[in-house]
């Protein structure tokens, strides 16, 4: 494993309890980070928190929430003093239906999670990294924000809206050393999947040229060098990581 420095650093990870987040939570604790896992199953989160070890604690958060991400902001300045580096990668998959038979709720619960999570996440935390003069966003999106998979049109529509989120915010703090980039992920074997029918997740593989799902440490990897000093000078920007998928 590289090492990526992170030493000294607070970061904020939601859905750090599972998935592409536990990976991420891991990567930045081996690199010296000390992390915040802000997660709606405090439960779980707990578990992931002893199992990783390191200076880890654990919010009870919703992301769709303003109070309540508001709150669990206070209260991780309060613990760690600082917040530099923040992950948004809470999110859901949603039903697997074509549009016409989605349900407008089910529609909106994932744009909910999976667009409006990071919006007030941004919003709440990005005040204190402006105060500070430095920051890392980094906004776990997926390939089919890009491409838009068939019968996931509410995930394929939140996550082009977290891509172009990422893009506004980028150049809003250009000029700041507060830097937010993407990740455009293909599909991983994680709890998301217990979402998605056979049939979707096949269509999902039979699309990577590389002819597996990523790793969720694979992903975690390009993360930190992303929440890191060393990417100084990319904002604004979409890192791919699709095996081959992605035509642009």
């Amino acid at each position: 494993m590289n090492k990526i420095d992170l030493n000294g650093r607070v970061a904020v990870v939601t859905g750090g309890a599972q998935g592409f987040g536990r990976a991420i939570t891991e990567r930045f604790v081996a690199s010296g980070a000390r992390v915040a896992i802000w997660d709606f199953d405090a439960a779980l989160a707990e578990k992931t928190a002893k199992e990783i070890g390191g200076e880890t604690r654990v919010f009870k958060v919703d992301v769709t929430d303003t109070a309540a991400v508001e709150q669990a902001r206070d209260a991780t300045l309060a613990a760690f003093g600082k917040i530099d580096i923040l992950v948004n990668n809470a999110g859901i998959a949603g039903v697997n239906k074509p549009v016409w038979e989605t349900d407008l709720e089910e529609w909106r619960k994932v744009l909910r999670i999976n667009l409006d999570g990071p919006f007030i996440c941004c919003k709440a935390i990005v005040p204190a990294m402006l105060k500070q003069k430095y920051g890392r966003i980094v906004n776990i999106a997926s390939i089919a924000g890009k491409e838009g998979n068939p019968n996931a049109s509410h995930y394929s529509a939140s996550k082009a809206g977290l891509i172009a989120l990422t893009k506004s915010l980028g150049k809003e703090l250009a000029a700041h050393d507060i830097l937010v980039n993407a990740v455009t992920p293909a599909a991983a074997k994680t709890a998301i999947f217990d979402q998605m029918t056979q049939q979707h997740i096949d269509f999902m593989l039979s699309k990577i040229p590389k002819g597996r799902f990523v790793l969720v440490e694979e992903l975690a990897a390009m993360v930190s060098w992303l929440a890191s000093e060393d990417c100084a000078f990319s904002t604004g920007a979409v890192f791919d990581i699709s095996g081959g998928r992605a035509t642009y």
